[in-house]
């Protein structure tokens, strides 16, 4: 079942061409795509992630 809600963040801007993440849940899935492709779909496992939040986030420093 594709998620009907999509967010994307508000530092995207609005209809400017650039591709950003989307996000949406399903009950305790969360679903991301980009802007550009929107049939593409990912739904990561939580932990995998996690992980990809923590190493993004240890590379803003």
């Amino acid at each position: 079942m594709s998620p009907t809600a999509w967010q994307k963040s508000s530092f995207s801007g609005s209809g400017d061409g650039n591709a950003c993440v989307e996000v949406a849940a399903t009950g305790p899935h969360l679903h991301l795509r980009e802007s550009n492709d929107p049939t593409t779909e990912l739904t990561p496992a939580p932990a995998a992630l996690a992980h990809l939040l923590r190493a993004i986030k240890a590379t803003e420093r």
